[in-house]
């Protein structure tokens, strides 16, 4: 399995303080880039990830860093998701990035190789010096959910800052989240822990909440179907889609990327022959004019 591991630019402990869930928008595969970033914050989103990016071609391809590494001045705070088979490439990538990043944190689905989870850990919690420095799992939830809990009790000793729970396991997709299982987690470590899976709205950010204690939440389809939906929208509204059009536009995004987040974000927004027309469009300009004209923008 991969491992990731995260560098954020600020304090991260300091967002666990306010006694609010802290809200983030999860590592999606092409779609958390930049512009993705940029429209969520503006939405009341108080961390958010990169796409996740392969660490062994990341130490070695400084093309790579250019295409996979793309941030700007206000996009913070930032975590950077790497995945990794062995805890050299891991560290190495963290070394990397470091000179950018004040804190760094590692996210993991390693269920089946632990120790691999804990050398990781502790090699990039140690070759990187900052004192503000932080290490983070993420996970998604054992069969057995004592062997869960064991593994992120090790994770917090060996430095772990606060840990990420999938409330599934890892050959569950539509079933629901188990909060349960989250909750026993949370009640077995004493650092923050974040709950990923089925937050769709502010009202989903509050249940799980309430059911299990946790101190923040991570959201992925929610978020990329409804970019606003941490500011209390109960569907994408149109001035976010403007919003989107203004960065997306203004940081040069590719018109496949451009495009799939509009699919997602107007879905509700649009009737089924329009969403036939709309999900042709072959053209940046053609999508502009199909929303100028529909939409008033």
């Amino acid at each position: 399995m991969a491992t990731g591991s995260t560098f954020q630019w600020t304090k991260p402990m300091e967002l666990f303080s306010s006694g609010k869930p802290v809200k983030i928008c999860a590592p999606m595969v092409r779609y958390s880039k930049l512009p993705f970033r940029m429209l969520v914050r503006k939405y009341d989103c108080d961390l958010a990830y990169t796409p996740m990016i392969i660490s062994d071609s990341f130490v070695k391809s400084l093309r790579a860093r250019d295409s996979d590494f793309t941030t700007c001045a206000e996009d913070r705070p930032l975590i950077v998701q790497f995945a990794a088979s062995c805890a050299d490439d891991f560290a190495d990538a963290a070394e990397i990035v470091a000179p950018w990043a004040m804190t760094e944190g590692y996210g993991a689905c390693l269920l089946g190789k632990p120790e691999l989870l804990y050398d990781m850990v502790r090699q990039a919690r140690d070759r990187v010096g900052d004192p503000d420095f932080t290490v983070s799992i993420k996970i998604r939830i054992h069969d057995d959910i004592r062997k869960t809990v064991e593994l992120c009790q090790r994770a917090e000793k060996c430095g772990a800052a606060w840990i990420s729970v999938h409330g599934r396991t890892k050959d569950q997709r539509c079933q629901p989240v188990n909060c349960e299982a989250i909750r026993t987690i949370k009640d077995s470590v004493s650092v923050p822990v974040i709950a990923n899976g089925d937050i769709k709205s502010l009202a989903d950010v509050d249940n799980i909440t309430e059911k299990t204690g946790v101190d923040g939440v991570m959201s992925a389809r929610g978020i990329l179907a409804n970019p606003a939906m941490y500011a209390g929208f109960d569907e994408t509204p149109v001035q976010c889609v403007k919003d989107w059009l203004d960065i997306s536009l203004s940081l040069g995004t590719s018109f496949q990327c451009f495009h799939h987040h509009l699919i997602y974000m107007m879905d509700k927004l649009m009737s089924r022959a329009e969403r036939r027309v709309f999900n042709s469009l072959a053209s940046t300009s053609a999508v502009i004019d199909f929303i100028r004209e529909n939409y008033s923008l």
